[in-house]
């Protein structure tokens, strides 16, 4: 059985297009079960209307009070009754075979709890904006490759890499990933299911664009935007706290991550152990002193044991610049 999980909060004006690339699919979905967050627009009346007329039954939930994204997926997660649960913004749109791709992967799969894809992203007229979600996040062939070879926990380390709206997942795993946590800012349900999974190497990922993903100002959550390169004159005339504070927040988020999965069973101790490094590490960038000539040893003391590819692949960029800013 294949459920869809949709979260709607004021999303009449994409959502027609979401529902009928659900409607359309060339493998049938069994249900649609969506929990709404306090919608004030037309959502509510376009999704009994959708209700009407299609041969699957839809159950829409109202929340008594706005959960918030993740709070509300794990509430519509639960109330989902199928094996696979094939998760849903609603302002996107699926590609026809998006379900028989993921379902057939996950079939294929047996030791694969999850399945993820690329997205084409769009504009809000539905028409192509010339990127993926994939090159926005530059996870090109050698990413894919590391997290083919059982790796992509330590790429997840860094940051985003699962678009919670390609996903697809076996109902089985919930408990494994239950309660999503909302005590740390950038690890949302996707965030987290895609960490634990990669973790115990369960969720792997189809390297097709498998829906269009529309980015707009109005949309609760998205990718966000790539950070400008910093200059080297400003590198060198800025003062020191504007370095060192994504460098504190960083270690402060690892910290919490790390902490959190302690709690779990069934994730490898060695895995833990490496994110307990990294943090270790930017910890100590966070940490270093002044004066430049007493941050000599101890950059090259961690630029010496590899720790700086933690922090980048071209590891000698940020050694070099905790020596000299």
């Amino acid at each position: 059985m294949i459920s869809v999980a949709m979260c709607t909060y004021n999303g009449a004006t994409y959502l027609p297009e979401q529902l009928e690339s659900i409607a359309s699919q060339t493998l049938p979905v069994d249900e649609l079960v969506v929990c709404d967050d306090g919608s004030s627009d037309d959502t509510l009346a376009i999704l009994q209307a959708f209700a009407q007329k299609v041969s699957f039954p839809v159950q829409v939930v109202r929340n008594e009070t706005n959960l918030g994204s993740t709070k509300n997926f794990e509430k519509c997660m639960l109330l989902c009754r199928g094996d696979i649960l094939v998760l849903c913004d609603q302002d996107d749109i699926w590609r026809k075979d998006r379900v028989e791709k993921q379902v057939g992967y996950l079939q294929q799969h047996p030791d694969k709890d999850a399945v993820f894809s690329d997205g084409l992203m769009i504009d809000d007229n539905s028409q192509p904006i010339g990127t993926t979600l994939w090159k926005e996040i530059e996870f090109f062939e050698e990413p894919q490759q590391r997290w083919q070879q059982g790796l992509g926990y330590e790429i997840l380390f860094n940051g985003y890499v699962v678009t919670g709206a390609t996903v697809a997942l076996r109902r089985s795993c919930l408990p494994h990933l239950l309660p999503f946590p909302t005590h740390i800012p950038l690890l949302i349900h996707d965030g987290w299911i895609a960490l634990v999974l990669c973790l115990q190497d369960k969720i792997g990922f189809i390297n097709e664009c498998l829906i269009s993903y529309r980015m707009h100002s109005s949309q609760q959550v998205g990718l966000g935007g790539k950070l400008e390169p910093v200059s080297l004159r400003d590198r060198l005339t800025r003062d020191r706290e504007i370095k060192l504070t994504p460098l504190r927040e960083k270690a402060q988020e690892l910290e919490m991550i790390y902490l959190h999965l302690h709690n779990y069973p069934n994730i490898p101790a060695e895995k833990l152990n490496k994110l307990y490094l990294r943090q270790q590490h930017f910890q100590r960038r966070s940490s270093l002193p002044p004066n430049r000539l007493r941050r000599i040893r101890p950059v090259l003391r961690d630029a010496a044991s590899g720790h700086y590819r933690f922090s980048s692949k071209d590891w000698w960029l940020p050694a070099l610049g905790d020596l000299l800013e």
